[in-house]
C-alpha cells in the first residue's frame, strides 16, 4: 500500500488533512481547552446549560438573552412527543437490536413526518434540528423502559432537557444534582470540530441531501467502534476488575499483552482532554451521594499506571462511563446519549455546510491493473 513516503500528499484516515473550514469549534493549543464559537466548555458547562449551548451552536455562535432562551427551551419542550406510530414500532423491534440502529432508525422514520423533510432553507434547517434534538431522547427513553418491562412515559413539558430525559426513563423527577450532571456530559459532548461522525455529516450535506439523511449517516459513522463505544467498554471493563485492589495488575496484564485500554488518548488532544476532569468532578458528586466510590478508586489507579507507563490521559469517555452507570443508565445507552447530544454539532455543521458549500469529493490513488482485455468466459 502506497505512505506517505511514496505518496507526499497522502495522508490514511485524512490525519492532518484541512478538509474545510469551521467556525464553530476548536481545541485550543495552549492548553488543550475545547472552545465553542470562542467559548470555552469549562465556563460552558459551569454557567450555561445544554440547551444554551444548543442555542449558541445552532445560532451561528450567537448567545441568547433571557427571552431568547425562554423561546428556544419552549419550542424544544413543544416537540418532544414522538408519533405514536413510530414509538410503537421501534419499542417493537427485536430485543437484539443495537440501540444505535433503534436510534438511526427514529430519525430516518422522523423524516416522514416532518413537512420540511426537503427544505434546505435556513429556517427550515434550524427548525428541524430543534426537532431532532427534542424527539431523539424520548425515542432512547422509550425503548430503554420497554426492554426493563415497562411502559414508556411521555415527556415532561416544564422539565429542562437533561431532567426530562431521566423522567422519561425513571418515571420520576430527578434530583437537581443527578439532571445537573447530565447536563454537563450533554454538553461537553456536544460539538468536536470534522470527527468522524461530524465530516459525514458535512459530505451528505454537501450532496444537498435533507437534514435528516446526514443526521442519519452521523449515527451510522457513530455506530463504529473505533469512534464511539470507547465509554461503554470502560464501564465494561470497570465491571469486569470489580475491586479497586485488583485494577493495577489488571491494567499491567492489559499493557503486556499490547491490549488497547479504551477511554484514554485522542487523536485531537496532546497533552489532555479539557473536558475529563470536568466530567470527572460531577461523576464524584453522584458517586458521595450514593456511597458508591470505588469506581473512581479504580479509575484513578488506572489513570495513574496509564500516564506513568503510556503517558496515556483519560479522554471525555472514561469518566463519562462511571457518570452515566452512577445515573442508573444501561451500559448499552452511554453511546446513543453522545447522539442525544452530538444532534446539535452535526446540526450546527450541515447548516454550516450550506452556506457555502461545496460537493466533497477528494481524490484517490489507484493501486489497480492497468487496462486491460477482457477475456470470454469460455477461453478461461
Amino acid at each position: 500500500m502506497p505512505n506517505n513516503k511514496t505518496l507526499p500528499n497522502y495522508a490514511p484516515g485524512l490525519e492532518g488533512v484541512i478538509a474545510g473550514v469551521s467556525a464553530i469549534s476548536k481545541v485550543d493549543p495552549a492548553g488543550d481547552e475545547l472552545l465553542y464559537y470562542g467559548y470555552k466548555v469549562s465556563q460552558l458547562c459551569e454557567r450555561s446549560s445544554f440547551e444554551e449551548v444548543c442555542y449558541l451552536l445552532l445560532n451561528e455562535g450567537r448567545l441568547p438573552d433571557k427571552k431568547d432562551l425562554e423561546n428556544f427551551r419552549g419550542k424544544m419542550s413543544s416537540e418532544r412527543n414522538v408519533p405514536a406510530e413510530i414509538t410503537d414500532y421501534l419499542c417493537k423491534m427485536p430485543k437484539e437490536a443495537h440501540y444505535m440502529d433503534i436510534l438511526r432508525s427514529a430519525v430516518s422514520l422522523f423524516a416522514h413526518f416532518d413537512k420540511q423533510t426537503e427544505d434546505n432553507s435556513k429556517a427550515a434547517e434550524l427548525a428541524k434540528s430543534i426537532r431532532l434534538l427534542a424527539k431523539v431522547p424520548t425515542v432512547l427513553a422509550a425503548r430503554v423502559r420497554v426492554l426493563r418491562g415497562n411502559k414508556p412515559v411521555s415527556p415532561h413539558q416544564s422539565l429542562g432537557h437533561a431532567a426530562n430525559f431521566l423522567y422519561m426513563v425513571n418515571g420520576e423527577e430527578p434530583a437537581p444534582d443527578f439532571a445537573k450532571a447530565l447536563d454537563v456530559s450533554l454538553i461537553c459532548y456536544a460539538e468536536h470540530g470534522f470527527n468522524a461522525s461530524t465530516f459525514t455529516a458535512r459530505v451528505a450535506a454537501s450532496t444537498l441531501t435533507d437534514m435528516h439523511s446526514s443526521i442519519v449517516g452521523a449515527i451510522g459513522a457513530l455506530k463504529g467502534p473505533l469512534h464511539g463505544g470507547a465509554n461503554e467498554k470502560a464501564m465494561y471493563m470497570l465491571r469486569e476488575i470489580g475491586d479497586p485492589a485488583k485494577a493495577e495488575k489488571y491494567i499491567r496484564d492489559k499493557l503486556a499483552k499490547k491490549e488497547k485500554i479504551m477511554g484514554f488518548g485522542h487523536r485531537v488532544y496532546k497533552k489532555k482532554d479539557s473536558r475529563a476532569p470536568i466530567v470527572k468532578k460531577y461523576a464524584l458528586k453522584l458517586a458521595e451521594k450514593s456511597g458508591e466510590k470505588k469506581w473512581h478508586e479504580m479509575s484513578d489507579i488506572i489513570e495513574r499506571v496509564l500516564m506513568a507507563e503510556k503517558k496515556l490521559f483519560p479522554n471525555v469517555d472514561f469518566p463519562a462511563a462511571v457518570l452515566y452507570y452512577l445515573l442508573g443508565l444501561p451500559i448499552e445507552v452511554d453511546t446513543p446519549l453522545f447522539v442525544v447530544s452530538r444532534i446539535s454539532g452535526w446540526c450546527a455543521h450541515v447548516m454550516e455546510q450550506r452556506a457555502d458549500n461545496k460537493l466533497i469529493r477528494p481524490d484517490q490513488h489507484y493501486t489497480g491493473p492497468e487496462a486491460r482485455e477482457y477475456i470470454s468466459i469460455d477461453k478461461r
